[in-house]
């Protein structure tokens, strides 16, 4: 290099120590303000509509509300993707946009669309909602409010309401915060339907006068005296024996008082949900973070407000928390940086044990902090986060931080041994292997930086780990080029040169003669082995992650459509009962109705700590298994986040009837594969329902609507919809009034063929007059993909069993071979993500290694050494695959992300190869003695970089820690990688050496050659073509 930096920073030290002191405390100030999380944030733009219509059955829904609401959205910029769920009452749709729209824009669009169609929609639904999701599902926190002094369940259900939701809500990190469990203050107006029918009057009817008439109005100003005064009207009963003495008008102006149709009281809503701790009743509440916070600030500022709050409510007040997704975020980050710690000190050793000096060593070591902590400072300055990408990038380069200042350490040590004095041993060994360390470091920034720009949702995932990495060996190479050579100048000190045992130097030096000696053979078998690693390599199960023991299980529990809550809870309670008896359980959580569905409930287990369990989280899960299976009418299944060992099939067409069918058919034979478990699907759930079909004729000639007998029969069961309920006015809030005839009437097919519904004058005719009322059987949910009928197949699989096995053994079925044309299928769950990630990774690869080429290049002036380096890469992947199928792992994510990492690691070794080589054949000595000596020369470095490395990543690859499984299979990939492809580099490179050489003294002589030829022709054609008086000017000319 003609200007030596490190010689420099020799000279002139100051400079480079105040500048490494300043990026050393803007790291560790930095790091103290970086949040923790466990993914990165990832921009996702979501719009939800809402639109709740009251006791609709969901196929009315669909064709009424979902179907319009869809194909208006559907003409909105960018939609990438429209998920529809339509409930009895209520059909949610939610809008996936492109990645970068703004999302604010896209609710604005979809609230815009949503108004164009309005008046197309049923009059009798609520206001329909649109929203921007701001909040994270599954990243929450669950809490339990008690009393000590027995405060009851409604007074504990408002504190959460009111005072929890408020306070908690005030903060900008928290998303939302839903109650569960409890119950909900409300006056219930229990009708007689003898009553009504005797006096002439329907249950709307007294509902629409209930609300005409309890209610509070502005009635404009007025001028009292000099004054101007506003006018209310106040028409709300002031207590609850008021409203009973509220007057109803009759038929023929007569009227009645409100107690003389049935019950009124104060009492509470029928109860819908509920929530268990270990058994028992609870109220609880659920908060989720706002897009973009970090769980772990979500639950410390949660945890100071319920303390404040807890001050004011009283004493008697308690909040525990049940379960938090932060707790598993903060392990799996000390985690980390264990790991990282311990493979530091294992550099270290491995360094000391090599040079046995102990200053050296020390020197060395200096190289991980002073490159860590810098980066720390770079990730706020980006708004990163302490995540599993961003830490793992952190764990991920541990050995490559101090790679450099081992080679440039080990230099300035064999140059010390060479009489040498450390300060002059420091300016030229750093010299000389200048070119080499920023070579090397270079090519590991270039591999890693396709991977933080990555398209789509990859990119995202990945963007923080790839210029995290990046950056940490960008400071690396500052750290070798700037401090360690000014160390090691002014406080190494001289001492005897250690006798190394030359027995290891011959070793290699026969072999390195041997495959020199056969050069073709040592190349074909280097052909062989790339191409064994390639069959290898499609022969591997691949899967998303690894199966995490997160000590959480999550269990959902269904019983058949129609099922009530009580049956629900009777199931739950026996699944708890089975729960409690296993010794690694500390606490079972459980709720039903969540979602609105009484037929379904969750059960969240928290098991001991890993080190105080004799099995995994697996072996738990299939230990219950067969228990559950013993538990009759319900379906229970194990649940869990991505890479938690599920498959989904996500089928759609407009053929519905070929889609259930084939669906049905697909369930079957999935649930023949013995590997998979908790087979399910969400066909066609049919069950029993009520049904009025009015008889258009009659109703016509007694003047009653198809949406009179439908308000007869809504506002007598279940009562009026929310927004259409009259409202009792207390000091501090508003409660329903629901008007319904009483419940033990409510489900007798008679009463209800009864009810009287308005027709022509006012007269009242019997429901069953104009319409037949009957028992049949009708959806329970539907769920639609991108405006067309949706049915998913899910299942699971054991820890011994890969996702893209459980695809393979799906797509090989003759049920789905033989699908009809008109049936799709989408890849969702964890198969999309995996499809999205290892095609990024494809992408990333294959830039990385032209940008690794093209480094090389710039960096070696020429086109074919740099060919002989890259020769490196293939022989890395055969050695990852082989550690891989020893420690059955599959290829994942984190295989992928310590293949990419291998790529830039063994380039490392080539290139101190090859550059000794051309330096030393430069000043005149042979390529088979410069082939020689760089192999005697570079061998310590390249074994001390390597064994650093797989000391790094051993801690890794043992897996100890929270999230530890998955990054595993990383480190087993980079250490059998690094160890093979070191072992092949230092007798495979030399021999491509040579070829490459040999070619380039082709090329040579060829161009040289045709440059003589050409040269000795340029002469003679001048000397022929000399001016003479018989030369024609002409022929001159055209001669030239």
């Amino acid at each position: 290099m003609n200007w030596n930096i490190s010689a420099w920073c020799i000279r002139n030290p100051i400079p480079p120590i105040i500048l490494f002191v300043l990026l050393t405390v803007f790291g560790c100030t930095s790091l103290a303000q970086l949040g923790i999380e466990e993914e990165p944030n990832i921009d996702m733009p979501w719009v939800w509509v809402g639109v709740t219509m009251s006791g609709a059955a969901p196929i009315e829904l669909e064709t009424q509300i979902t179907k319009k609401v869809e194909d208006a959205i559907a003409s909105v910029a960018n939609v990438k993707h429209i998920y529809s769920e339509v409930n009895t009452g209520v059909s949610n749709t939610n809008i996936e946009f492109e990645l970068g729209t703004n999302s604010d824009r896209a609710t604005n669009d979809v609230r815009e669309a949503i108004s164009r169609i309005r008046q197309q929609l049923p009059r009798g639904i609520e206001e329909p909602i649109v929203q921007r999701q701001d909040y994270v599902s599954g990243s929450s926190i669950t809490y339990t409010i008690s009393s000590t002094k027995n405060r009851p369940t409604l007074e504990l259900s408002w504190i959460v309401d009111n005072d929890v939701s408020r306070a908690l809500m005030a903060n900008s990190n928290i998303g939302q915060v839903y109650r569960f469990g409890g119950v909900d203050r409300q006056i219930n107006v229990s009708l007689d339907p003898i009553r009504l029918e005797a006096l002439g009057v329907t249950a709307d009817m007294v509902n629409t006068q209930l609300r005409a008439l309890n209610i509070n109005l502005p009635g404009g100003r007025g001028t009292v005296g000099a004054a101007e005064e506003s006018i209310r009207t106040l028409g709300s009963a002031p207590t609850v024996d008021a409203l009973r003495s509220t007057r109803i008008m009759l038929p023929g102006n007569r009227w009645v008082e409100l107690r003389a149709l049935g019950d009124v009281s104060e009492g509470i809503s029928e109860q819908r949900h509920k929530a268990m701790l270990d058994g028992n009743s609870v109220v609880s509440f659920e908060i989720i973070r706002r897009r973009g916070k970090n769980i772990v600030a979500v639950e410390k500022d949660a945890e100071r407000i319920l303390d404040d709050l807890q001050k004011r409510l009283g004493p008697d007040i308690k909040f525990t928390r049940i379960f938090s997704d932060a707790k598993y975020v903060r392990e799996s980050c000390d985690s980390t940086f264990e790991s990282l710690l311990l493979g530091a000190i294992l550099a270290v050793i491995v360094i000391w044990a090599f040079l046995r000096d102990g200053r050296a060593a020390i020197i060395a070591a200096v190289a991980m902090p002073l490159s860590v902590i810098p980066t720390f400072g770079f990730m706020k300055l980006a708004d990163f986060t302490l995540n599993d990408m961003s830490l793992l990038g952190m764990a991920l380069v541990i050995g490559i931080l101090v790679d450099d200042a081992i080679v440039e350490i080990e230099n300035i040590v064999r140059h010390m041994n060479q009489g040498k004095k450390p300060y002059f041993a420091a300016i030229d060994a750093a010299d000389e292997i200048g070119l080499a360390v920023v070579a090397t470091t270079m090519a590991a920034v270039v591999v890693f930086l396709p991977v933080a720009f990555m398209g789509g949702i990859p990119g995202q995932f990945f963007r923080q780990f790839g210029l995290t990495v990046s950056v940490a060996v960008f400071c690396s190479l500052l750290v070798a080029r700037l401090i360690t050579p000014v160390m090691a100048a002014y406080w190494l000190k001289p001492h005897k040169e250690v006798k190394e045992s030359h027995t290891l130097n011959n070793i290699y030096e026969h072999f390195l003669a041997l495959a020199l000696k056969h050069r073709l053979i040592t190349a074909i078998a280097g052909i062989i082995f790339f191409g064994a690693s390639c069959v290898l390599f499609k022969s591997l199960p691949t899967s998303l992650v690894s199966r995490i023991d997160r000590g959480e299980s999550t269990i959902t529990v269904e019983l058949p459509p129609g099922s009530q809550l009580q049956d629900t809870l009777n199931v739950v309670d026996k699944l708890t009962g089975i729960i409690k008896k296993q010794p690694e359980v500390v606490t079972i959580f459980s709720s039903v109705g969540k979602g609105g569905e009484v037929n379904q409930g969750r059960i969240h287990i928290v098991l001991k700590p890993k080190g105080e369990r004799k099995i995994s989280q697996d072996e738990f899960e299939d230990k219950l298994r067969p228990q559950f299976a013993e538990v009759p009418g319900a379906r229970v299944t194990f649940n869990g986040g991505w890479g938690s060992g599920s498959v989904q099939i996500l089928l759609t067409s407009y053929d519905t009837a070929a889609l259930e069918q084939t669906a049905q058919e697909l369930t079957k034979e999935v649930r023949k594969i013995p590997e998979l478990t908790d087979v399910q699907s969400t066909a066609s759930s049919l069950r029993p329902e009520i049904v009025v079909r009015p008889d258009f004729a009659r109703a016509a000639e007694q003047g009653v609507s198809v949406e009179s007998i439908a308000r007869t029969a809504l506002v007598a069961t279940v009562g009026d919809t929310e927004a259409n309920r009259p409202k009792f006015d207390l000091a501090d809030r508003q409660i329903p009034i629901v008007v319904q005839i009483d419940p033990k009437y409510r489900h007798k097919m008679s009463v209800i063929g009864n009810l009287r519904v308005a027709g022509n004058g006012g007269r009242l005719v019997p429901l069953s007059s104009v319409a037949k009322v009957s028992l049949d059987s009708g959806l329970f949910k539907i769920d639609r993909h991108d405006r067309a009928r949706q049915v998913s197949i899910n299942a699971k699989f054991g820890a011994n069993y890969t996702l893209g096995q459980a695809l393979e053994a799906i797509h090989n079925l003759p049920a789905y071979k033989n699908m009809p044309p008109s049936l799709k299928e989408h890849k969702t769950g964890d198969a999309e993500i995996q499809g999205d990630i290892f095609g990024g990774f494809g992408y990333a690869i294959v830039t990385g290694v032209l940008l690794i080429y093209a480094v090389l290049v710039l960096l070696f002036r020429g086109f074919l050494q740099p060919f002989t380096i890259m020769m490196s890469l293939p022989l890395s992947l055969g050695g990852a695959l082989i550690g891989l199928v020893l420690f059955n792992k599959p290829i994942d994510m984190y295989a992928l992300i310590g293949i990419v990492m291998l790529m830039g690691l063994v380039t490392k070794n080539a290139i101190l190869l090859v550059e000794y080589c051309l330096a030393a054949m430069s000043s005149g000595m042979s390529r088979r003695e410069a082939i020689f000596s760089a192999g005697r020369t570079r061998m310590r470095p390249i074994l001390m970089t390597t064994t650093a490395m797989i000391a790094g990543m051993l801690p890794i690859a043992v897996g100890l820690g929270a999230g530890s499984e998955a990054r595993a299979p990383m480190a087993i990939a980079v250490v059998g990688g690094l160890f093979m492809s070191t072992l092949l580099t230092l007798v495979v490179v030399p021999v491509v050496f040579t070829y490459m050489d040999d070619l380039q003294n082709w090329i040579f002589k060829v161009f040289k050659s045709r440059s003589h030829d050409e040269h000795d022709s340029n002469i003679r054609v001048t000397e022929s073509a000399e001016p003479s008086d018989t030369t024609s000017p002409k022929l001159i000319n055209k001669t030239k």
